[in-house]
């Protein structure tokens, strides 16, 4: 038998029904009782996709969030939808939406004289202050060299975003948003022009010592840091040169006191020799004098303090004693000793009253006029060279302040500006200027660098406010001012204000306000751009203004 009868009994007829599984089939159903039992199969089915359609139903119209079990029992009131999606407040309490909720104080316009709006300074009535000092005329001054000393970036007269305001919808709503207050309050502001710069001895005042003519060092007298009197003995340097120079003295003296001699013998027997002889003598005694006078000089252009008149006095010997130790003290002979043989003694000595900050010499060493063997420095003045952004020069006069910070170190300096030079630096393109600096206690080194500050501008009681609690909206620099009721009471309006302001320097931190705030305002510093944004936010789609 095949296997197709054998899976379907019913197409072979030789097959009985009761044969299959060893019992009788049931007799075929009719066609309504087939639709039954599918439509009873289905039930299931239909259940289910009923209930995906009510949670779907159900799950749309509570947003998808739980609802409440008074709700579901039933014993729950229906809410009014009361949120203004477009201010984050309850529409109820929106004062945007509803004016009447808050009263919009006076609206002054534009402030052509400080380039704000509704400008404090002529207007105090429209700061946010419940108290405070009143607008002085010295505010106005204040004001106006703030102006007028430098170019400020300036806001547009068309804006009007100084009319919005950002409302919360409670204390705890700023809080969680991160936004922090301070109050506005004077402080010092100081605009000043910076640059590199480096401390140096002051040239005028600084001596470098050298050997004028080649010979040996004999003795080291003073050695580095020791204070010098002016024409103190710093070393003795034993050179040839020297000792032909005296002897060329000598020798003169010598030719000189013959030649006058003659000349007085022959003025004597006048009436036994001719004229013309007297004459050759009388020249030839000049010639000696001039001599004398020529090697007299050259003592002098060493240091030696040659004095011919007083030597013609002297026999030879004592001309020779006395040149030995030309220019050396009898003090210094005295600690010298007897046994010093050479007159080749060359002093060198110092030029001013100062400090001998290096020393470059060793006894027994062989110099020349080349070789530096000292560096004598008057530390009490030294000089402040800065490096300065050339665009800065307009800005600059003698009798400017200038504060300098040396490197690693927290204390300033300060001194008086006064020069500044003609010529910028053709690699650097700065500009260099300088300061005398006072240095009586000796704590300012030489060749010390650091920053410098030349003062332009200096206030004691500037309006300053933190540098996060400002910025720029697209066309004017704002900040966001407390509304004078924020605590009026559990209900009041949580506003808001958006000031336009006119800003002057920066120091560090802080922020000159030279108009648009008044102290003893408070305003949003840290977390205040979340106020910035919301304020974008509103004013998107209105367009967007143009700086000035």
């Amino acid at each position: 038998m095949s296997q197709e009868l054998l899976e379907h009994p019913a197409s072979n007829p030789s097959l009985r029904r009761d044969d299959v599984n060893g019992s009788a089939c049931p007799p075929l159903s009719s066609g309504r009782h087939s639709l039954g039992e599918w439509l009873l199969d289905s039930l299931p089915t239909v259940v289910v996709l009923a209930c995906l359609g009510a949670v779907g139903y159900l799950g749309h119209r509570t947003g998808w969030s739980m609802p409440k079990f008074s709700t579901l029992l039933g014993t729950s009131t229906t809410e009014p939808d009361d949120w203004c999606e477009e201010h984050g407040v309850a529409e109820s309490q929106c004062v945007a939406c509803r004016v009447g909720l808050f009263q919009r104080g006076p609206d002054h316009g534009w402030c052509a004289t400080h380039g704000v709006h509704n400008c404090p300074l002529d207007h105090p009535e429209v700061a946010q202050r419940k108290s405070g000092d009143p607008v002085t005329q010295a505010d106005l001054d204040r004001a106006a060299r703030a102006l007028a000393w430098s170019h400020r970036k300036r806001n547009n007269a068309a804006c009007t975003t100084y009319l919005s305001r950002i409302q919360f919808a409670s204390i705890e709503t700023v809080q969680q948003a991160g936004v922090d207050v301070e109050l506005v309050e004077r402080g010092p502001i100081v605009e000043s022009v910076a640059g590199n710069g480096e401390i140096v001895y002051d040239p005028t005042m600084l001596a470098k010592l050298s050997s004028p003519v080649p010979g040996s060092v004999w003795r080291v007298e003073k050695s580095i840091g020791d204070s010098v009197q002016k024409g103190e003995l710093l070393a003795l340097v034993d050179g040839v040169e020297v000792g032909k120079t005296k002897s060329r003295l000598v020798q003169a003296l010598v030719d000189e006191k013959l030649q006058h001699r003659h000349v007085e013998r022959l003025k004597a027997a006048r009436e036994a020799i001719a004229d013309r002889q007297i004459l050759e003598a009388e020249a030839a005694l000049a010639k000696a004098t001039a001599v004398v006078l020529s090697a007299e000089q050259a003592l002098v252009n060493l240091g030696l303090p040659a004095d011919a008149e007083r030597l013609r006095g002297l026999s030879e010997q004592e001309v020779m004693d006395d040149l030995r130790f030309l220019g050396i003290s009898k003090e210094t002979q005295k600690r010298l000793g007897q046994d010093v043989m050479t007159a080749n003694l060359l002093p060198i000595r110092s030029p001013m009253d100062g400090v001998i900050v290096d020393r470059r010499v060793v006894t027994g060493e062989v110099v020349d006029s080349s070789h530096v063997l000292f560096r004598v420095a008057d530390t009490n003045r030294m000089w402040l060279v800065v490096n300065v952004p050339m665009e800065h020069a307009t800005k600059l006069s003698p009798g400017q302040t200038v504060r300098f910070r040396p490197g690693g170190s927290r204390e300033e300096v300060t001194g008086t500006l006064d020069w500044i030079s003609t010529a910028v630096d053709p690699q650097t393109r700065m500009l260099k200027v300088r300061a005398e600096l006072d240095n009586t206690k000796g704590t300012l080194r030489d060749e010390t660098f650091g920053s410098g500050q030349i003062i332009l501008r200096e206030e004691e009681e500037a309006i300053v406010v933190p540098n996060n609690a400002i910025h720029w909206e697209g066309c004017c620099q704002v900040v966001f001012v407390r509304d004078r009721g924020y605590f009026d009471s559990p209900s009041s309006p949580k506003v808001f204000h958006v000031r336009t302001v006119r800003l002057g320097a920066t120091n560090g931190n802080s922020t000159e306000v030279i108009a648009g705030l008044l102290p003893g305002e408070v305003v949003a510093t840290s977390g205040s751009d979340v106020l910035r944004a919301q304020l974008l936010k509103n004013n998107l789609g209105e367009g967007c203004c143009v700086d000035e």
